[in-house]
Order: C-alpha cells, then sequence, then structure tokens
C-alpha cells in the first residue's frame, strides 16, 4: 500500500514550518479534551506532501493510536468519488445531464412533490417536470434525508428504515425505487437540499455500466488510482487497522464509543451506498485528491480530462447562488455563504462572504464521522482531515482547519 509520508521541505512549497506546527497543537487540543478520539491531517501543494500529523486514538478503549495506515469511514466523502465514476461514463457518451432519471431507473417516471400536511397525511402534486441526472449530480433533485429531521418527507424516509442506515436486505436498485415511491420536497431544480441523491448517482453508474457499483470503483477507480485499502466494507485483514467510531455526547459534546453502530462497516452491505459508503485510508483518498487537482490524471492513468474536472468544480447552482440563499438548512457545523455547489463538490463562490480564507474555485467536500478534504487549484493545495466522530456538525473543525492552512502559507 502507498505510504503516506512528507515528500518536500514545507518551505520549498511556501509553508512555514513553524506556523504548520500550529495546526497540530490546534487539534491536538482537541483530543486532550475529550472532544475527538484522534485524527489524521495532510497537506500537500504542487502534488508533494508538505506535512503529515497524526495524534489520538484509533481506537481510544484498546489504547490504539491513530497511524498513517489507518482506516476510517469516509461516509459522504464517498460522493465525489460516485460523481467522478458517472462523470467517467459521461465522457463515453453514456448518457446526457439533461436526461431525466425515469430513463435509466423507470420508477422515477411519475414523481410526486410535497405540497402539505404531515408526513401521516400528506398532500402532493404532479413535478412540473422530471428529476435530470444534473438534479442529482447537484443536489437539487427534491430528495432528502431521514437525518435531517427538519419536513415532513425526512421523516416519511424514517419511516420507510432509511435514516442513519437502509432497511435489511434492500439493495440500491430497490432503495432507489423506494425514494422515488416517497414525495420530492420540492419542484427539481428550484432549490438546494442536502440527500440520497448520490445513492441515486451510484445507481445510475450501475445501469449505465453493467456492473454493480463495487466492481466500477475497484476497476476503473480505485485499481488505476493505487488506492489499495478503500471499499464497501473492512474485510478480516483489515479490521486491525479500522478506526472505532465515537459519537458526541448530546450534553458535552465530547466523543463516546458508538457501540456497535460502526460494526456495519465490517461485513459486506446489501446496499452499495455511493453516497456514504466507503472506508478507506488517507493515503488512498490523498491519491484521489491528488487525481482532481491534476485535472483528472495520476501517475498516468487518467480518469477524467481536465476540462470535465473543471466543469464540475463549477458552481451549477441556479443564477450563480450558494447555498445559504439557495439551499435547505444544511447539515453542517458552519454556514455556506459564498459556498456554491457544482457536480457532487462544494465550490468557493467567494471567500470573503464566507469569513474563511481560501481561494474562489476551492472545491470539496466532507463526511458524517467530521472527515473533510479540499483542493485548491489556485494555490496547488489539497487538505485532508480525517477522524470518527459523528455528527459532523458538532465542532467548527472544517473552517478552523481552512484559516490554519492558510496562515501557514507565507509565500
Amino acid at each position: 500500500m502507498p505510504d503516506l509520508k512528507v515528500e518536500i521541505d514545507p518551505s520549498e512549497v511556501g509553508f512555514d514550518p513553524d506556523r504548520l506546527s500550529r495546526i497540530d497543537r490546534h487539534f491536538a487540543r482537541y483530543v486532550d479534551d475529550g472532544r475527538l478520539p484522534g485524527w489524521l491531517i495532510c497537506v500537500s501543494r504542487n502534488g508533494r506532501i508538505a506535512h503529515v500529523a497524526t495524534y489520538g486514538s484509533r481506537d481510544v478503549e484498546a489504547g490504539l493510536p491513530v497511524e498513517t495506515d489507518t482506516i476510517f469511514r469516509i461516509y459522504s466523502m464517498t460522493k465525489p468519488i460516485t460523481s467522478v465514476a458517472l462523470m467517467m461514463l459521461y465522457e463515453e457518451g453514456a448518457f446526457e445531464l439533461k436526461d431525466p432519471v425515469y430513463r435509466y431507473i423507470p420508477s422515477f417516471r411519475d414523481v410526486r412533490v410535497f405540497s402539505g400536511g404531515s408526513s401521516q397525511r400528506v398532500t402532493t402534486v404532479p413535478a412540473t417536470e422530471p428529476v435530470r441526472i444534473w438534479h442529482l449530480l447537484t443536489h437539487t433533485s427534491g430528495l432528502t434525508y431521514g437525518f435531517h429531521y427538519s419536513h415532513p418527507v425526512d421523516a416519511m424516509y424514517r419511516a420507510a428504515g432509511f435514516e442513519w442506515g437502509s432497511p435489511q436486505g434492500q439493495d440500491l436498485e430497490s432503495a432507489c425505487d423506494t425514494y422515488a415511491s416517497l414525495p420530492l420536497l420540492f419542484q427539481p431544480g428550484t432549490e438546494w437540499n442536502y440527500s440520497v441523491s448520490t445513492d441515486v448517482v451510484g445507481r445510475l453508474v450501475e445501469v449505465l455500466s453493467g456492473q454493480p457499483l463495487d466492481r466500477f470503483f475497484a476497476e476503473r477507480v480505485f485499481e488505476p488510482l493505487g488506492m489499495t485499502d478503500t471499499a464497501f466494507w473492512v474485510d478480516a485483514a483489515g479490521q486491525d487497522r479500522l478506526a472505532a467510531l465515537y459519537l458526541a455526547d448530546p450534553a458535552t459534546r465530547n466523543a463516546i464509543p458508538s457501540g456497535s453502530f460502526g460494526d456495519a462497516i465490517k461485513r459486506r452491505p446489501a446496499l452499495l451506498s455511493g453516497g456514504g459508503g466507503l472506508a478507506g485510508t488517507a493515503s488512498d483518498y490523498h491519491r484521489f485528491t491528488q487525481m482532481l487537482l491534476n485535472g483528472g490524471a495520476l501517475d498516468g492513468a487518467r480518469l477524467l480530462s481536465p476540462r470535465t474536472v473543471a466543469f464540475m468544480a463549477s458552481n451549477h447552482l441556479p443564477g450563480g447562488a450558494d447555498l445559504e440563499a439557495f439551499g435547505r438548512p444544511l447539515f453542517a457545523e458552519t454556514t455556506f455563504d459564498g459556498v456554491g455547489f457544482g457536480l457532487g463538490l462544494s465550490v468557493s463562490v467567494d471567500p470573503v462572504k464566507g469569513r474563511v480564507p481560501g481561494s474562489a474555485g476551492e472545491y470539496g467536500w466532507g463526511g458524517a464521522a467530521s472527515t473533510a478534504f479540499w483542493v485548491d487549484p489556485a494555490e496547488r493545495i489539497t487538505v485532508l482531515f480525517m477522524t470518527q466522530l459523528l455528527p459532523s456538525s458538532t465542532h467548527p473543525i472544517r473552517p478552523q482547519l481552512k484559516q490554519l492552512v492558510a496562515q501557514a502559507l507565507v509565500d
């Protein structure tokens, strides 16, 4: 497996080493006072790793430290991988972004939209236009998540068995049919709502490629990129490196063991979730970020063209809106002023509006267990943060990480 280690003196790529150490000192306090079990941070510039640090435990109760080969549940950091997979098929001419989803998943033909009532007695109206593939990639489809707890339709998802998991035995195909049978929150394309849209994207990958999602990922993404430890489940050989999963105590917000909740990743799931199902190492995900930074290629393997990557990393929200204006209340620890959304990625439109330093055009996303990454094409920087605390809205890790990386850049 590729090792994650510093490849260049930070000062050679514009970082002040003393200032980089501020990142480690700041997040060490999160572990020392019990807010996080442990973490891994990786910062690179111009394709060379300038900073790697680990601190704390991958399993507090077992006394096992975070190491560079620790396996983490990346949850929604699966979404950019799934979106890349679909865009690989797009580059082969398999579909158009304006295509209605029902052309490939027939259950989406006659979707209906919530118009009033409660989850018990809902009223609906017909969709004025079909859910299209670009709606899925941009989370403007009208689909939702059961864990939002902000709308009657969210409760309908929970009643159908979709909150932090899925009904026993249900696969991706049947789950997508269930999603299609439930009302949309709004007319497609009119708002943004974080949702199971990327799970439907994963099903489109299956339909269009004729392969199960895990096989497509393995053959077309992970093997070419050398991502040897990323998969939908962690087999027996890798479980000694798997980080334990922690929940935030509602009273203290400190990390407490999740019990059996984190064990699902140890067995092959019936539902291959393109929206949140993967686990992997920081080394693997670093390679994925380098592919994006390089315009779709890494070490001789090309997944996408540079123009497709740039198109994905453009703000696709209507009128150039940001998520704060166009989105429903978001499941996150920060506001989204000045942040738009592309095809499977958040995109910084105006860092000043967000009150956190960065570059316009920077893109990335995070996972429910407080993992995060971003790619900054202007500065040629990638940053990766791995930990295992649910939910990610508990602590302001991501904006703090951004301000600390920015202050270390002195060229």
